[in-house]
């Protein structure tokens, strides 16, 4: 895979259209890693010119802050804006709903001032511009069901560019009875991702998985790799991981067009 860096371009006197912020998960976790792969593969079928920070990418900072860290939140921003304005970043997008809404709304107050992108808001422009088109065969009558992440949808309002990019695949898919702005969290945001969950009657996710598994899905779509983990969990809580597929967009839209 041909994954440019910012150092590469700026040795060669470029500047790229579009910087991907591939976020910590993107970058470590082995199940976001094949969201990341899948979305540079989109990336490279509409021939966009883009690049990463590579290993000049930190955290941005969102679980130290939603933990209540907030001084090493802003150490970590701080950091980052740096590096980011270097290289006078204009646009940035993320396969990562929370790194998009701290990048998006939580930088500007320390100096940073981007245009982002969420990766299904960034597709739907790509297909608007006549860059890339989704082929609808290979998915076509699928039963699928779409989870909103937290970070996407009610703190952002970003609802209808994933359901868009799902309803050119060609798949009958299915609304949870909690979706968009009533949708349920996934369990993972607010740094719930890096500890054991209290004592309760249920976890989230599980309790996110049945409001999934009503509506008898082949695959169910995320656009998120936090809400992808949980959401898988609680398939395989279930056991029907040899039923039910947990996809993000990107993976579906790759696997549709063949890449």
């Amino acid at each position: 895979m041909n994954v440019p860096t910012m150092a590469d371009m700026m040795a060669k006197g470029k500047q790229p259209e579009v910087l991907f912020w591939v976020g910590a998960a993107g970058s470590y976790d082995d199940r976001a890693k094949k969201i990341t792969k899948a979305f540079v593969k989109i990336l490279h079928q509409a021939n966009v010119d883009f690049a990463v920070l590579g290993t000049e990418e930190s955290s941005t900072g969102d679980a130290a802050k939603r933990a209540g860290n907030e001084f090493l939140f802003q150490m970590q921003a701080m950091t980052n804006i740096e590096v980011l304005n270097a290289y006078e970043v204009k646009t940035i997008v993320t396969c990562d709903p929370h790194s998009f809404n701290t990048l998006k709304n939580e930088y500007t107050s320390l100096g940073g001032n981007y245009e982002v992108f969420h990766h299904t808001q960034y597709i739907s422009k790509l297909i608007k511009d006549g860059r890339l088109s989704i082929e609808d065969e290979i998915l076509k009558n699928k039963r699928l069901t779409y989870h909103d992440p937290c970070y996407l949808g009610r703190a952002n309002d970003v609802y209808e560019s994933p359901r868009e990019l799902i309803r050119r695949l060609g798949v009958k898919m299915t609304e949870m009875k909690r979706h968009k702005s009533t949708a349920l969290c996934c369990g993972a945001g607010g740094a719930q991702m890096f500890k054991e969950p209290e004592k309760g009657d249920k976890d989230i996710n599980i309790l996110r998985t049945e409001d999934a598994l009503e509506t008898k899905p082949q695959i169910i779509a995320t656009g998120c790799p936090y809400c992808n983990t949980m959401m898988t969990d609680g398939v395989k809580f279930k056991e029907k991981e040899n039923q039910i597929e947990v996809k993000d967009i990107a993976e579906l839209i790759a696997e549709a067009n063949k890449l």
